[in-house]
C-alpha cells in the first residue's frame, strides 16, 4: 500500500502482524520492519510504501485519501469500518495510520527532532493507548473527531518521548530544559504568553530564583539567554501567522509582544533575512507551487 501524498508526520502503528515500510523518495533508505506493538514516525518524505516484505510491489495506492487499485486483479474489498483501507484477509496484518499537517517554524521544531523514518519498539504504554486508539477506529459514533484526535495525540506524544529517551539520542537542548527545574518553568511561560512584557528579572522571581541565578542556569541549559530564546520564539510564531493568517503585519506585531510594527519588522529581517511582507508573498507563492503539483 502507497502513500502518495504523505503529510509532513503520519504515525504508523502495527496493531497485529508484521509490515515492512519503506520510503519510495531515497531509494537508498533501507527498509524497517515493523513487529507488533511498534510505531513509526514517518517525516520528510512524500511518498511511502507499507508492504508484507521490502519487496512486494504496491498494489494499492492512496492518494488524497481515496483508496486506488493499481491491478484490478487484485480488487478491492467493501471496506471493513469507517476510515479502513483494508479489505479484512485472514491473516491480514492490521495497521493503525493517523497524519498530521504540521506546517510552519512551530512546527519544524518538532520534525527536528526526528529522521525521516524513526520506529519506537513496543511497550506498555504505548500499546495501552493503541488498544483504545484502535477500539474507537472501527467506529461511528457522536464525539467520536474529539476521541480520535485526542488518542492519536497521546499516541503520538508517548512515541515521541519514548524515541527521545533512547540513549544514543541527539536531542535539542530546549527537550531536556522543559524537564529541568525552573528552567522548564520559565520556558512553559515564555510559550503561553510571548507577547508578555517579559524581563529576565520577572521571570526569575516567578520560578523563585534570583536574577543571576536563573539567567546562568537559563542559558546553560537551553545554550541561549532568556530573552533571546523568547525573541526565536517569537519570530517563530509570527512566521507562522503571517503565512496562515490574513493579520496585518502590525496586528501580527502586536500578538508576539511588540506595540511597534516597525521595531517588529526589523527583528524578523534579522531573524528571517527578508521583511514579514516579502515572507508572507514568498511563502504564498511556495504553497500555491505545492498546490499545483
Amino acid at each position: 500500500m502507497t502513500f502518495a501524498d504523505a503529510p509532513p508526520l503520519t504515525v504508523v502503528a502495527t496493531l497485529g502482524g508484521h509490515a515492512s515500510v519503506r520510503l519510495d523518495d531515497d531509494p537508498q533508505a533501507t527498509p524497517v520492519r515493523l513487529a507488533a506493538g511498534d510505531i513509526a514516525l514517518i517525516s520528510g518524505t512524500n511518498r511511502y510504501t507499507i508492504a508484507d516484505a521490502p519487496e512486494t510491489p504496491p498494489q494499492v495506492v492512496i492518494r488524497s485519501g481515496r483508496k486506488h487499485v493499481i491491478d484490478s486483479a487484485t480488487a478491492a474489498r467493501q471496506n471493513l469500518a469507517p476510515r479502513t483501507y483494508g479489505d479484512g484477509l485472514p491473516g491480514a496484518t492490521t495497521l493503525l495510520r493517523g497524519a498530521y499537517e504540521l506546517r510552519g517554524d512551530v512546527g519544524e521544531r518538532l520534525l527536528d527532532i526526528l529522521p525521516p523514518l524513526a520506529v519506537v519498539p513496543t511497550g506498555p504504554r504505548t500499546r495501552a493507548a493503541l488498544d483504545l486508539l484502535a477500539a474507537e477506529v472501527a467506529h461511528e459514533e457522536p464525539g467520536q473527531d474529539a476521541i480520535l484526535n485526542r488518542l492519536l495525540d497521546l499516541v503520538l506524544v508517548l512515541a515521541l518521548r519514548a524515541w527521545c529517551a533512547r540513549p544514543q539520542a541527539e536531542l535539542p537542548s530546549w527537550y531536556g530544559a522543559l524537564s529541568t527545574p525552573a528552567v522548564g518553568d520559565a520556558l512553559r511561560l515564555l510559550h503561553e504568553d510571548p507577547a508578555h512584557r517579559w524581563t529576565v528579572a520577572e521571570l526569575a522571581a516567578r520560578v523563585g530564583q534570583s536574577r543571576a541565578a536563573f539567567a546562568a542556569r537559563f542559558t546553560g541549559v537551553v545554550g541561549e539567554p532568556p530573552l533571546t530564546y523568547l525573541t526565536g520564539w517569537r519570530m517563530a510564531l509570527a512566521a507562522d501567522l503571517l503565512r496562515d493568517t490574513e493579520e496585518t503585519v502590525a496586528a501580527v506585531a502586536r500578538e508576539v509582544g511588540y506595540t511597534d510594527a516597525f521595531a517588529f519588522s526589523v527583528a524578523f529581517k534579522r531573524a528571517c533575512g527578508v521583511s514579514p511582507s516579502d515572507w508572507r508573498r514568498k511563502r504564498g507563492r511556495d504553497d500555491e507551487s505545492v498546490q499545483d503539483g
